[in-house]
């Protein structure tokens, strides 16, 4: 069959985005739903950040269109998608505002720690998520923290159990209905333990102010004396046996969705513009070669970034089908080095694309009215919180040593 392409496309026939049509033959029909609101987000994305204001509203939005509850299965109240498809819709929510996917981050893993919980807690918490709850994460701690246990604490007196504790970079907490607190117990044993936003003792502070990602509202959480349901109570370091894979595959969705973002922002400002320098090869910027391989080059990374993290996607899915396998632990430290090789040439690809569109776009790129540096500073934030030379190390480690990536990480005073 041969094709005349300067003729035009028949009636109703259109040429995609070029994205890739999702890892599933239903996502279309699965983010169909989702695309107006995801639209209707990405429209304020800029007066968003300009005035720095949160988010609340667009994940209200989504909670009641039922994002938040995409991996519940249908007989709680949720869709039971796939993890394939769950990160890509992550990249499509990650395009519309990247900040809402960090926000979210804490969530979408909780869902994956109830599903792995015995039967109550299980049937427990996915009939809450069924309906709408969302869960924030209180983990890191600053100042002298220490590597090894949680300053954080859970005591018992003669009224119950109790939390006391402060934690930071609680990305999502301020948006949610309860919070996932890690926590250290009277046999110095690490905990967690689930409690209510909105209960006597807790206090969520916006005070998050690094220079990305700066509605996520990843600030302070306070827990003074707050009661503790003792069926909240859970063993371990990990929330689930994948949680170190699963989190970080969150951050490469939002970072390739980062990309896919402003890849169409600099396509569309170079589509629009009249003026062009009086020493380019052509009149017009839209068709100066040299501007349109710019463009091209930032798309290119944004769609491997993309197609890197369907790829990881995949690894993580037979990961979380492993839990009565006896290789489950190989299959979960496999899929761990796949992310970390992952997790290093994604990132850059993205920063190298936030970065390079100014090369096509100018100065007045650079107005704060614009917006296009919070790309840059979004990814450049996201890419920091678990550093890429660490995982070079511990890749490298396995392809020559045979060694096994070390498990959940922890910042603090050695």
């Amino acid at each position: 069959m041969s094709f005349d392409r300067n003729a035009p496309l028949p009636p109703g026939i259109v040429v995609g985005a070029a994205w890739g049509p999702g890892p599933t033959d239903n996502y279309a029909a699965l983010a169909a739903p989702f695309r107006p609101i995801l639209a209707r987000i990405r429209e304020q994305s800029v007066t968003r950040e300009l005035e720095r204001r949160l988010p609340t509203e667009e994940i209200a939005w989504l909670r009641d269109a039922g994002f938040t509850a995409l991996r519940v299965p249908r007989e709680h109240g949720g869709s039971g998608v796939r993890l394939v498809e769950l990160f890509e819709l992550l990249i499509e929510l990650s395009e519309a505002d990247s900040n809402i996917t960090q926000a979210l981050r804490a969530h979408f893993g909780f869902t994956e720690h109830a599903l792995d919980s015995p039967v109550e807690r299980r049937e427990r918490w996915l009939a809450r998520l069924g309906k709408g709850a969302i869960v924030g994460a209180a983990w890191s701690e600053t100042g002298e923290a220490r590597q090894s246990q949680f300053a954080t604490r859970l005591t018992q007196n003669a009224s119950g159990w109790h939390l006391n504790g402060a934690k930071f970079y609680t990305t999502g907490s301020l948006f949610a209905d309860w919070i996932h607190v890690g926590a250290t117990d009277a046999d110095e044993a690490q905990i967690s333990v689930t409690v209510n936003r909105h209960a006597d003792g807790v206090e969520v502070i916006d005070d998050w102010d690094g220079m990305g990602q700066r509605l996520t509202a990843s600030g302070t959480s306070r827990f003074n004396h707050v009661k503790v349901d003792e069926r909240e109570i859970v063993a371990g370091r990990a929330p689930f046996p994948y949680s170190e894979a699963f989190y970080q595959l969150v951050h490469l969705a939002t970072l390739a969705g980062i990309g896919r973002a402003v890849a169409n922002d600099a396509a569309a400002v170079l589509a629009s513009r009249k003026r062009s320098y009086s020493n380019a090869v052509t009149p017009r910027a839209a068709e100066d070669p040299q501007l349109l391989q710019v463009v091209g080059r930032a798309r290119a990374h944004a769609w491997t970034a993309g197609a890197i993290v369907a790829q990881a996607a995949r690894a993580l899915e037979r990961a979380a089908a492993s839990f009565e396998r006896p290789d489950a632990l190989a299959i979960i430290a496999e899929t761990e080095i796949e992310i970390w090789q992952a997790q290093t040439v994604a990132s850059q690809l993205v920063l190298d694309a936030s970065a390079s569109v100014f090369d096509a776009l100018g100065a007045s790129a650079t107005l704060r009215a614009a917006g296009l540096d919070r790309y840059w500073r979004n990814a450049r934030t996201i890419a920091s919180h678990n550093p890429r030379i660490y995982k070079d190390r511990i890749v490298g480690d396995f392809a020559v040593n045979g060694t096994l990536p070390p498990g959940q990480w922890r910042i603090g005073v050695a």
